[in-house]
């Protein structure tokens, strides 16, 4: 395990090195660039390639990216080119915001779809198994930042209420910091509920039907100690991949849900600096999520073993 684990943190730095080429890459292929946005919309002096040699633009981009790689080997990200702070500064702001979004949502989803999962899968074709093969189809289909919508609009227009949208530290006020993550989280939550608890029911049959599980009943074991000390824990394999691939989603996919609760996290960071083609921070924060998607990753492959001693890497 030790000798795997050594091999695959040696894989990250080539991995990190080709993310961050082509993120380099890509964001300057956008049409338009951060001088002729600082020209047209900030009514800066009309010198596009006077801003662009300020900037270090003029260079040609493999000098660029050389000393852009250098800075980052230093663990320097850079400066955002529009308010001259250091994207690290940036990022420790907006990095709490988005990771507990996104551990609230996860934490929601395990609450709602572990037990229902379990439930539907012990009372196969019951009614409780109906009304939660219903609760996923709906939590898959329908749009999280439609209900988002609708939670803001209506009761708005007919009751006069409105969720929390100002800000609030969670050090300064928990409890108002709570309210104005709860809407957010839980919508996240049910939508990512709905693909765990279709895993887990659908593992937890296959594994019931297993020639063990058989042989715990015989021995006259209790339900709950057939389920959860047999049953429950090898059904878990696939359905940690899927919450690996979640949580990985939800550090970087907090886009919309920020966006609409007015919530300063790193999902609406990059938006905003997309939309002003600030590269600096672009690049910082897709480096970030995707340093982090891979350690995920890791944790998910390592949980495997543990879960299953057969499994053995090498």
């Amino acid at each position: 395990m030790t000798q795997y684990i050594f091999k695959r943190v040696l894989l990250i730095i080539p991995t990190l090195f080709l993310v961050t080429a082509g993120l380099f890459s890509m964001i300057r292929l956008l049409p338009g660039d951060i001088a002729t946005l600082m020209v047209s919309e900030q009514g800066y002096a009309a010198d596009i390639e006077g801003i662009r040699k300020m900037l270090g633009l003029d260079q040609p981009i493999g000098v660029q990216f050389v000393k852009y790689m250098g800075d980052v080997l230093r663990f320097d990200l850079g400066t955002s080119l529009w308010t001259k702070r250091a994207v690290i500064q940036e990022l420790m702001l907006r990095l709490p915001v988005s990771v507990e979004l996104g551990l609230l949502a996860i934490a929601i989803s395990l609450v709602l779809a572990i037990p229902i999962g379990v439930v539907s899968a012990i009372r196969q074709d019951s009614l409780a198994d109906y009304a939660g093969r219903i609760f996923a189809i709906g939590g898959l289909s329908v749009p999280s930042f439609w209900i988002s919508t609708l939670i803001l609009v209506l009761p708005a227009a007919y009751f006069g209420w409105a969720p929390p949208l100002k800000f609030v530290p969670l050090l300064e006020d928990p409890i108002q910091n709570l309210e104005l993550f709860l809407i957010p989280a839980t919508i996240m939550g049910i939508h990512m509920s709905a693909g765990v608890m279709r895993m887990t029911r659908a593992m937890l049959l296959e594994v019931l039907r297993q020639d063990y599980i058989r042989t715990a009943w015989a021995k006259g074991l209790t339900e709950q100690a057939v389920i959860y000390a047999h049953a429950l824990k090898n059904a878990m394999i696939p359905v940690v991949t899927i919450l690996g691939m979640q949580l990985s989603l939800t550090l970087g996919g907090t886009v919309i849900m920020e966006s609409i609760f007015n919530l300063p996290g790193m999902g609406r960071l990059l938006i905003d600096a997309i939309s002003w083609r600030d590269y600096p921070v672009v690049q910082g924060v897709n480096l970030v999520v995707a340093a982090a998607i891979i350690m995920l990753n890791l944790v998910v492959d390592i949980t495997y073993g543990y879960l299953d001693p057969r499994i053995r890497y090498r």
